[in-house]
C-alpha cells in the first residue's frame, strides 16, 4: 500500500513534535519535518522565509499535506516588533501555499482563537473574526492567504497549548511553573482571562484524523476549530500545578489587571462541532498529565 506523505513545518517547536510523533507513529504516512534554528533529530533545515528553499522542499518531496505550524507565537514581541510576525506567519505562509498548489497538496493551517474579540462565546467557525492583538491579526492575515491560494486548504483555530516540553518557557501553561514552586515571593497569577488549554498530543491526533479525512472526501475544506473543554484561567492554572504537587498555594495570587503590551480577549472559547461531526474526538484532562509533564522541571 502506497503511503501518503506530510510535510510539517515548525516541527522541532511544541506542537509540531506532536504533529510529528503522531504521523510517524503511524503506519499510513512517510513524515518530513522542516526545522531552522532548532533543526536536529532528523529534521530538515529550511527557512521558510526563503521562497526557492521552500518551494525546492515542497516539489523534492511532493507531499500529500502539508501542516503549517511554525509562527510567531509570542504575543507581547510582536507587538513591539511588528516585522517579526511577518516573515514567518505572512511570507512564509504565502510561499508555502504556492509551493503547495503546484503538487496539489493540501494545506492546513494552524491558526489561533485569538482572531476573536471574546465577547460572545463561543465561536462557530462561521463566525466573524475581530483580534484584539498584532500577533492575533497576523494570524487571520495568514488564515486569509492559505484560503486564498486554493479554497480548498484548511485552517485549524487552536487555543492556548501545553505538552511535553523541553523547558518551561516553551508554553504559556507550563511557563506559570516557575512561579508557582517558588514559594519565596508573590506569584500574581491573571484570574480574569479564561482559557482552555489543550494537550498537544491531543492535537496531533485530531490533525492526523482531519487529514486522512481530507484524502478521502474533497470536502473537507475551510476553517475548523479544535480546544479542551476544561475552561481555566492562569490562576487555576497555577493552584492546580500546586496542588499536583503538594506545595504551598499562600504564594499565589489572583491579578484581575494586567501590564501586557497586547490586548487579548476574555473568551474565546471555540465551538468544535464541525470536528466533532466527523467523528473526530481526543481530550485529555489537565489533571491527567500535568504532573508527568512538569517532573523534570522540579
Amino acid at each position: 500500500m502506497t503511503k501518503h506523505r506530510a510535510l510539517v513545518t515548525g516541527a522541532s517547536g511544541l506542537l509540531g513534535r506532536a504533529i510529528m510523533k503522531d504521523f510517524c507513529a503511524s503506519p499510513d504516512w512517510d513524515v518530513l519535518g522542516l526545522a531552522f534554528s532548532r533543526a536536529r533529530d532528523g529534521l530538515k533545515k529550511v527557512d521558510l522565509s526563503d521562497k526557492n528553499a521552500v518551494t525546492d522542499v515542497v516539489n523534492d518531496f511532493k507531499p500529500d499535506v502539508i501542516i503549517h505550524s511554525a509562527a510567531e507565537r509570542r504575543v507581547d514581541v510582536i507587538e513591539k516588533t511588528p516585522e517579526a510576525a511577518k516573515k514567518v506567519n505572512l511570507d512564509a505562509t504565502q510561499f508555502i501555499c504556492e509551493a503547495a498548489a503546484g503538487v496539489k497538496a493540501w494545506v492546513l493551517f494552524i491558526s489561533t482563537d485569538y482572531v476573536f474579540d471574546g465577547k460572545n462565546p463561543p465561536y462557530k467557525v462561521t463566525d466573524e473574526p475581530n483580534p484584539l492583538n498584532l500577533y492575533a491579526k497576523s494570524k487571520l492575515e495568514g488564515e486569509k492567504i492559505t484560503l486564498r491560494v486554493n479554497p480548498d486548504n484548511g485552517v485549524l483555530r487552536v487555543p492556548i497549548l501545553y505538552g511535553e516540553i523541553e523547558e518551561l518557557s516553551e508554553s504559556a501553561v507550563t511557563v506559570l511553573f516557575a512561579k508557582v514552586k517558588d514559594t519565596s515571593c508573590k506569584a500574581p497569577m491573571d484570574a480574569k482571562l479564561l482559557r482552555f488549554p489543550t494537550l498537544v498530543d491531543d492535537l496531533g491526533f485530531v490533525i492526523r484524523k482531519l487529514s486522512e479525512r481530507r484524502l478521502e472526501d474533497p470536502a473537507i475544506t475551510g476553517i475548523f476549530h479544535w480546544a479542551s473543554d476544561e475552561v481555566m484561567t492562569k490562576y487555576d492554572m497555577a493552584m492546580n500545578m500546586a496542588k499536583a504537587f503538594g506545595m504551598s498555594t499562600d504564594h499565589i495570587v489572583p491579578e484581575t489587571s494586567s501590564a501586557s503590551a497586547a490586548n487579548r480577549p476574555e473568551n474565546s472559547q471555540l465551538d468544535c462541532s464541525r470536528i466533532e461531526e466527523l467523528g473526530i474526538c481526543k481530550r485529555t484532562k489537565f489533571s491527567d498529565c500535568i504532573v508527568n509533564i512538569l517532573k523534570p522541571f522540579l
